[in-house]
């Protein structure tokens, strides 16, 4: 199958690349830079340069593509509307493009905000609509379309994608610990966060876009839950730093943009994932990740 891939060369998408190529799977890239389109056309990649404000590039590789992987965004904290009207807009033009067609359009989603109180389930409505919602409302979008003819498939990753040369939210914890010279969680530390090795997410994408259906949610999650209290001890002990807890009132002073998300409970369930896609996770657990040092270690 020809696959059009955007966020190819980022910390998920590279390694579903990697997995649709073992898989025999012919795979064009989208790349907004010469680095990025370097390091896929290394792999064997088709490039098609772009990026996710570049909608001329995504209808383009979208309409010579059998199947569509989303998996960009632009991930800006300091403009987070920003960040959402690009992944509307690239959303609308990838459904613009499949409508009709019956071809695939697997889109990374989250798992935050789906459920209080419980194990967020792959029968969770996401609750964000429109385009001034989170990700633009972008899964809601896509799932809408399938009346449309668009095999629309989201893909919920857990908050952090976890490995060696992770960047993401784990990393900016971690950052935050160094900086401030202690290791913090919030409250007592019993909120949740799902975690995922990225070779098993990456494992799921490829399951997904061979066994999913039009309307499926899938919940790229390994962990159900990881108290924060567990992955803030994980990091004292790599960092040699003292474990604190900070009071609710004071998170968003002490993390920062990262404490919005680290402050909630966002515990997640992927049994129905796992039965349809046969797909047992078997990477490192995200502490076993930390005590290994991969966000670093001063052991």
């Amino acid at each position: 199958m020809n696959v059009f891939v955007t966020g190819a060369s980022g910390w998920i998408g590279s390694a579903v690349v990697d997995e649709l190529i073992a898989a025999g799977h012919q795979v064009t890239g989208l790349a907004r830079s010469d680095a990025s389109a370097a390091s896929l056309a290394a792999k064997g990649v088709a490039v098609r340069r772009g990026d996710l404000d570049d909608l001329d590039a995504i209808r383009a590789g979208a309409a010579e593509a059998e199947a569509v992987l989303h998996l960009a965004n632009k991930h800006d904290w300091s403009d987070p509307a920003a960040s959402n009207r690009a992944e509307r807009g690239a959303v609308e033009a990838l459904v613009a493009v499949l409508e009709g067609t019956g071809r695939p359009l697997l889109l990374a989603s989250g798992t935050a905000g789906l459920a209080q109180g419980r194990p967020a389930t792959e029968a969770d409505r996401s609750p964000f609509q429109g385009p001034e919602a989170p990700r633009g409302g972008s899964e809601n979008l896509a799932l809408d379309a399938v009346a449309r003819g668009v095999q629309a498939v989201s893909l919920r990753f857990a908050p952090t994608v976890h490995g060696r040369g992770d960047h993401g939210f784990v990393a900016s914890i971690v950052a935050v610990a160094r900086e401030k010279g202690v290791s913090a969680f919030p409250g007592d530390g019993s909120n949740r966060w799902p975690a995922v090795h990225r070779s098993d997410a990456a494992r799921a994408v490829v399951l997904g876009l061979a066994e999913a259906s039009a309307g499926d949610v899938l919940h790229v999650v390994a962990e159900q839950g990881v108290p924060t209290r567990e992955v803030a001890e994980a990091i004292g002990r790599a960092y040699g730093l003292p474990v604190e807890s900070v009071p609710a009132e004071r998170v968003a002073e002490h993390f920062g943009w990262i404490g919005g998300f680290f402050g909630l409970d966002m515990a997640a369930s992927s049994e129905a994932t796992r039965r349809l896609l046969d797909w047992t996770p078997t990477g490192p657990t995200l502490i076993e990740d930390i005590d290994a040092g991969a966000y670093g270690s001063t052991r």
